[in-house]
């Protein structure tokens, strides 16, 4: 079972990490312009955080759709699954395309950075939004590839995105000159690089098979409402639960720019540490995601139960890792993203956070994973609901009983309320784990 999960989550881990690094270059690229460039990318990234989190379901529905029907051998409802997937992520990209310039007033009434944070922010937002019809194209792609059991194709689509996107930043930012835009026009053209590579793999791995169902009947039939009820249904759960995420680190990143500028620039950088960790667990969880829903779809309670078990087991052993790196390395790692003397001085204060966020978070990341797999979004959501009204009214109960007013005392209540959050997520579905997820084997 270990080298089941292992083969699964090791191009998951190189696939993921190459997201929080491509998030790092980023802010390392803008770190070194002014501490308003950190905050600018910060707003502009959460805002697009906030955009595709809540069209997650993409991936997640997808994946845990896909991974039952390959266990059940049903692979014509593999393609099927697919085809809506693919199908509601265009939908969506264009009405987000649409609505772009609705979504930047909205942005403004959200976040709270200066004018000419905020001006650097929608800058990068206006250029970065026609990216959307691939990127969420991708999510559909990804997530399917995932349920099939194949985790080196969106390896692979991984790499080349981010290599693409790193590239583009350095050459347009520090060759060409450019600011901020070019930090989003790199973007633009990573994810349709991507989003090419996905389809290419896509008719080159699984093309008999498409061949072999894709008639316009048959697109006809999976495309009825009656067909996509259920999918609707898993993936509204998944909505809400995803909204409730992107409302929390919005708030986060709206907060802190509250706050100050200075505060703005901290947790940036501190939330980098938070990334890193979160999508290498995540490797791990998209494991958990094809295998769960493959021994459902497959009636294998006993195979079942032995990925949960050991997927808890690598959850606790990178724990254990994650924590001491980050004691030992901490400090050398925000040097990283920063060289601003000020802004890493301002950040050493809070650096304990980083040694709380595995220990709190692990299980909700793996939670998140197999709950996935056994398509059990409802207590998915559930879970969310109770975690993110903790995180509210821990940050303004103890900031308002105990009158709460200096920088420093704000920033920690609030990483005190996200650490609360990540916990109750893991908790909420801990509890469920027998029902929703053995009983369907």
């Amino acid at each position: 079972m270990n080298r089941k999960i292992l083969q699964l989550a090791l191009p998951n881990i190189i696939t993921n990490i190459t997201v929080p690094l491509l998030g790092m270059v980023d802010t390392a690229i803008v770190g070194h312009l002014s501490e308003n460039h950190i905050g600018a990318i910060a707003i502009g990234t959460q805002l697009f955080n906030l955009i595709y989190w809540n069209f997650g379901f993409l991936r997640m529905g997808t994946s845990g759709f896909a991974a039952q029907a390959y266990g059940a051998r049903r692979l014509d409802e593999a393609v099927r699954v697919f085809i809506r997937a693919f199908a509601i992520a265009l939908a969506i990209a264009a009405s987000l395309l649409v609505l772009q310039y609705p979504i930047a007033l909205l942005s403004e009434a959200i976040f709270n950075g200066s004018n000419e944070v905020m001006h650097m922010a929608l800058t990068y937002f206006y250029i970065r939004i026609w990216a959307a019809p691939a990127t969420l194209g991708l999510y559909a792609i990804k997530g399917w590839f995932i349920g099939m059991q194949n985790s080196r194709l969106p390896m692979w689509i991984a790499i080349i995105i981010n290599v693409v996107n790193i590239v583009c930043s350095l050459v347009f930012v520090l060759a060409l000159g450019m600011d901020i835009d070019g930090v989003a026009l790199g973007t633009v053209i990573a994810q349709y690089s991507g989003l090419a590579i996905g389809l290419f793999f896509l008719i080159f791995r699984y093309g008999k098979l498409f061949r072999r169902h894709l008639t316009h009947h048959f697109v006809r039939q999976t495309l009825q409402w009656n067909a996509m009820k259920q999918f609707f249904k898993v993936n509204g759960d998944i909505f809400l639960r995803t909204v409730c995420l992107a409302a929390v680190f919005t708030f986060i990143t709206s907060e802190s720019g509250r706050i100050s500028d200075q505060i703005l620039a901290v947790d940036t950088l501190l939330m980098q540490f938070f990334m890193l960790f979160s999508y290498i667990m995540d490797g791990f969880a998209y494991a958990g995601e094809s295998l769960v829903g493959r021994y459902i779809g497959a009636h294998d309670r006993r195979s079942l139960t032995l990925t949960v078990r050991y997927l808890m087991l690598w959850g606790l052993a990178l724990t254990l890792c994650f924590t001491a790196c980050y004691a030992l390395w901490g400090s050398d790692l925000l040097r990283i993203f920063s060289d601003k003397a000020e802004v890493i001085e301002s950040t050493r204060p809070y650096l304990f956070w980083i040694l709380i966020i595995p220990v709190c978070g692990f299980s909700a990341f793996l939670f998140d994973g197999i709950f996935v797999g056994a398509t059990a979004s409802r207590t998915m959501r559930n879970s969310m609901f109770i975690a993110t009204m903790a995180f509210f009214s821990i940050y303004y109960g103890v900031c308002h009983t105990l009158n709460i007013t200096t920088d420093f005392e704000r920033n920690n209540v609030l990483w005190t309320a996200f650490m609360v959050y990540l916990a109750a997520r893991g908790i909420g579905q801990a509890l469920r784990l027998r029902p929703d997820v053995y009983n369907k084997a």
